[in-house]
């Protein structure tokens, strides 16, 4: 690694909407690649092809004439095929300002490759280019007021992308899911907190790598997770006392991102669930992926007046989970069929008593409704021992150091150098 690659880098702290900027050492990739490097030249355009455009219309429009449109094309070869290019592709046209002459056509066939065409005269050729992306680490937070995705919308939108941003809260969702429901157990005044790595292009957009430590505060107390990294190579979390955060069973039946798309960073808690007096009631699309929330064992798949079509599985301690207004089941659900945590088990539909598809979900212990919320509360989950231990000690020190950053107060002045724009 390059002396360069070696410096402090910026570890980025957000709080609502307001940030801080500290310093800290924090292993970094070396910063991006500087434009000139890159052959950009002067002036460029950007554009996106439209359904059902062609790339020669596009390049004309962009002030190619057709015999350099047609050069440029004809030198992509077999790299790709320019009548199965993808409509909503974007597409840059470089040139130099003395000449007005494009020089390089740039298609951007993905967030990692790009296909560069470049002019020499009246000779074009193409080149395939991987597209450099630059790692640092960011730590974020975030209150919640309404949702997970505002609490995080608040926090990291000087610095995320909407799409990043989205995908921090499900990657967080899935972290905690043997904990917490995110879907309807946050409240307002909750907060989280977590460091992450994150990808950088030099078109500035980003995407979310590997969480290396979060906290979720829930009514005063705050759970961490450490990520851990088994002799297998397999990456498990795990709370600041060493034990796994996986527990017995799933606290929902539905993915947080499966049933938060209905709604968007819009989804609420509260007003977008329907609790009854037995049971709970997750609005979500119909098709929507219907999950076992732990091993067990099927008992009953039908239809069950009100319910619909049902399921019940039967899991260990006398505890039975039960699915309600089902569309239909997954192949090969039926009575003693045995299932795994996290196994689809049925689709979201509206049948029997509803209005509209969402999923009627109950937990019974010893043959009694329970609330799900204190019914599922196992004991935490298996701790780490041995050498395993001692090293994930060494890791969590350092990790919740770097989490540290995030508590304290921090001023509440706008950002004195902004982050570049993200899309």
């Amino acid at each position: 690694m390059t002396r360069s690659a070696r410096r402090a880098a910026m570890l980025v702290v957000a709080l609502g909407g307001a940030a801080v900027v500290l310093k800290m050492p924090w292993p970094s990739l070396p910063a991006h690649t500087p434009a000139a490097r890159l052959g950009l030249e002067r002036w460029h355009a950007s554009d996106t092809l439209g359904r059902g455009e062609s790339l020669a219309a596009l390049l004309g429009r962009r002030g190619l004439t057709e015999i350099d449109a047609a050069a440029a094309i004809q030198s992509l070869g077999g790299l790709i095929d320019d009548r199965r290019i993808p409509a909503g592709m974007q597409v840059e046209v470089h040139g130099d300002s003395a000449s007005q002459r494009a020089t390089d056509v740039v298609l951007r066939l993905s967030p990692d490759k790009v296909l560069r065409l470049r002019r020499q005269g009246d000779q074009w050729t193409a080149t395939e280019e991987t597209i450099p992306w630059v790692t640092d680490t960011v730590l974020v937070r975030g209150v919640v007021h309404s949702t997970l995705y505002d609490a995080l919308d608040a926090g990291g939108a000087e610095y995320l992308s909407k799409g990043a941003r989205t995908e921090l809260a499900w990657e967080l969702a899935d972290i905690y899911e043997y904990r917490v429901d995110m879907s309807r157990d946050l409240q307002d005044g909750d907060s989280v907190r977590v460091v992450f790595e994150r990808s950088t292009n030099p078109a500035n957009t980003n995407r979310i790598g590997r969480i290396l430590v979060a906290g979720l505060e829930r009514g005063g107390r705050e759970v961490q997770a450490v990520r851990f990294v088994h002799a297998d190579g397999k990456a498990e979390y795990f709370d600041a006392s060493g034990k796994s955060l996986r527990d017995s069973f799933l606290r929902a039946p539905l993915s947080f991102r499966r049933i938060s798309s209905v709604f968007g960073r819009r989804f609420h808690p509260v007003l977008g669930i329907w609790r009854s007096h037995k049971g709970t009631d997750y609005a979500a699309n119909a098709g929507t992926p219907v999950r076992a929330i732990g091993d067990g064992v099927v008992i009953f798949a039908g239809r069950k007046g009100g319910y619909g079509n049902c399921l019940e599985i039967r899991h260990r301690n006398g505890y039975v989970s039960r699915y309600g207004h089902l569309r239909g089941f997954a192949s090969g659900i039926r009575d003693g069929h045995a299932v795994s945590q996290g196994e689809t088990v049925a689709y979201v539909g509206s049948t029997g008593l509803a209005t509209g598809p969402h999923l009627h979900f109950e937990l019974l212990v010893n043959g009694v409704q329970r609330d799900p919320r204190y019914a599922l509360r196992q004991s935490a989950g298996v701790a780490l021992t041995g050498a395993e231990r001692r090293q994930f000690d060494e890791i969590g020190r350092v990790a919740l150091v770097a989490l540290d950053h995030a508590s304290g107060p921090l001023r509440t002045a706008a950002p004195s150098a902004p982050a570049a724009p993200v899309h």
